[in-house]
């Protein structure tokens, strides 16, 4: 019995209760509206629900004499072996071993839909992630977000919302024209400009600029020598992050470059459809946002007094652009430095009447820091200034770099101990998930080879404490999909993986698989390897769902 039976069955034995004591109406008591969770205890039984707790408002009735009344009702079905009332009227559920022990199979026979659902089929969802501006290699907050992007688009997905991977390519500024007169620079044998950006990459882009530029590039006066490494520059630039990003598994279904709002018109749509609403006005010259009517702390200049469009501009534009090309949810990853820009768009997002933090969302990343040899690591051998995403894969592989940066709430800052991650032991959480995945698939090799199948399942036998401790956490894997999805939050999904790792290497401690000796194959065994074989496809899932590799050997 998985979770979403038991609340069917929790459901409709509430129902009556509740209706009798109604006056013939339960309406409006859904399962949403009966939570389970674990016990922390497991003494405590399987599952725990405070449903009559939340309900006896409505039912008019003492929580603890409902709780009874509802535990009278659950025992009496199939499938659950005991049920206790405990404190002011908490539900504790024991499930008896054969339906506990049938999940095995039902993850099994699911295989790698296990853990999926289209709950969100109606979210449109254009997830913007990454967009590092084309004037280096990327860094490590841009490396964070890249992996912790793409997990996010793969659970969402897993759950029937509709994703497009989206990069804003960043070509519009003055920090092109500080890349371009850097490129410059680095031709001539001169200094880099006081603004520039340095590092040996900038020496590499020049060069290959030089080399690619359809005729002799020194000839050019100096505005058109700037032109042309700013155009090629960029190109190129951009190749190497795609590429970088590409080989870290991070592809992107939309690359939406920013002079595109600026060259179509859609600054001008954007100002036209706001003047529409009633939230522009004019004052000195300028055409402002009436932002603060929508919690902005002050109102914004969308046009300056010279015609030129302020830099939030391009935000209305894009933001419109989005919802135009049919997205209904519009999440985007920033870095920290961003943090006071949240206010102002979610005020640009209520000013277009739509609805903030449900519309939009702007998701907030915060800083990595390495540490190699005891001792933080802040020097790129390319870039110089910065350690980059290339840095990071060369020493430790795309795997662990994935998996560390995944692992912790992008919201908090995050250590990184390289020493760490490169050993093949237990305290390397990476390691650790993937040995117990290989584990499995060495058990079933095992298992194989002496005559042990999976041609008969007697669940009732995975009677263990350490059988009902890992099956109660493979329960527990679409939920923690679920509400990772629901909160944006893919480091769930990891935690939970070493948690289930560890529930799987100490029952394979206590649990044979295969015979001792010469003993005969017994269904007990075969239906281990079920289990065995359920974990595994879990660990599977999970792993894929982080954009991490699942390894059958190690």
């Amino acid at each position: 019995m998985d979770p979403a039976a038991l609340s069917a069955a929790l459901l409709a034995v509430i129902a009556p209760l509740a209706e009798a004591r109604r006056e013939g109406s339960s309406a409006g008591i859904a399962a949403g509206d009966l939570p389970l969770e674990r016990p922390k205890n497991r003494d405590h039984g399987d599952w725990a629900s405070n449903a009559a707790l939340k309900l006896s408002k409505i039912v008019g009735v003492n929580p603890r004499e409902f709780a009874a009344e509802v535990a009278a009702g659950l025992e009496a079905l199939d499938g659950i072996a005991s049920v206790e009332v405990a404190g002011p009227g908490f539900i504790n559920i024991r499930l008896d071993a054969a339906a506990a022990g049938a999940l095995a199979k039902t993850i099994v026979d699911r295989g790698a839909a296990f853990g999926t659902n289209d709950s969100r089929a109606d979210e449109i969802i254009n997830l913007e992630f990454v967009s590092a501006n084309p004037t280096g290699p990327i860094h490590l907050g841009g490396t964070r977000w890249a992996a912790a992007g793409d997990a996010l688009a793969r659970i969402l997905s897993s759950q029937g919302a509709k994703v497009t991977r989206e990069y804003y390519f960043n070509d519009h500024g003055a920090q092109i024209d500080r890349f371009a007169r850097s490129l410059v620079a680095a031709h001539q044998g001169d200094p880099t400009p006081e603004d520039g950006y340095g590092g040996a990459y900038i020496h590499d882009i020049a060069a290959r600029v030089t080399e690619q530029y359809e005729g002799d590039i020194d000839a050019l006066d100096p505005d058109a020598k700037q032109e042309a490494f700013r155009e090629l520059g960029v190109t190129l630039m951009f190749g190497e992050i795609k590429q970088s990003l590409h080989e870290f598994g991070v592809d992107f279904d939309v690359y939406f470059h920013e002079n595109d709002l600026h060259d179509s018109g859609a600054v001008e749509r954007a100002v036209a459809r706001l003047r529409e609403l009633g939230h522009i006005f004019e004052a000195d010259g300028a055409t402002w946002l009436r932002s603060t009517e929508f919690g902005d702390d002050k109102d914004r200049v969308i046009i300056k007094s010279d015609g030129q469009p302020a830099y939030i501009s391009g935000d209305l534009a894009y933001y419109l652009d989005k919802r135009e090309r049919g997205f209904n949810r519009c999440i985007i990853m920033l870095g920290a430095d961003h943090h006071g820009y949240v206010q102002r768009l979610m005020a640009m997002c209520a000013a277009f009447g739509d609805e903030p933090n449900v519309n939009l969302q702007v998701l907030i990343g915060q800083m990595v820091n390495l540490v190699r040899d005891g001792q933080p690591m802040r020097m790129s051998k390319r870039a110089g200034t910065v350690v980059t995403l290339e840095d990071l894969v060369e020493i430790v592989g795309v795997d662990a770099a994935r998996y560390a940066l995944t692992r912790s709430s992008a919201d908090s800052n995050l250590d990184i101990d390289l020493d760490v991650l490169q050993k093949r032991t237990n305290d390397n959480p990476v390691f650790y998930v993937q040995y117990a995945h290989a584990r499995t698939h060495n058990v079933a090799r095992n298992a194989h080879g002496s005559g042990v199948d999976r041609s008969e399942f007697s669940p009732e036998l995975l009677d263990h404490e350490t059988e009902s401790a890992l099956l109660g956490a493979l329960q527990e894997f679409p939920r923690i999909v679920s509400f990772a999805a629901e909160v944006r939050e893919p480091h769930r999904v990891a935690r939970y993986l070493e948690e289930l790792a560890g529930l799987y290497h100490r029952w394979y401690d206590n649990c044979r698989v295969i015979p001792l000796g010469d003993a005969p194959v017994e269904p007990v065994h075969r239906t281990r390897l079920w289990l065995n074989d359920a974990t595994g496809q879990v660990l599977r899932n999970g792993l894929t769902l982080l954009g991490v590799s699942a390894p059958e050997r190690m």
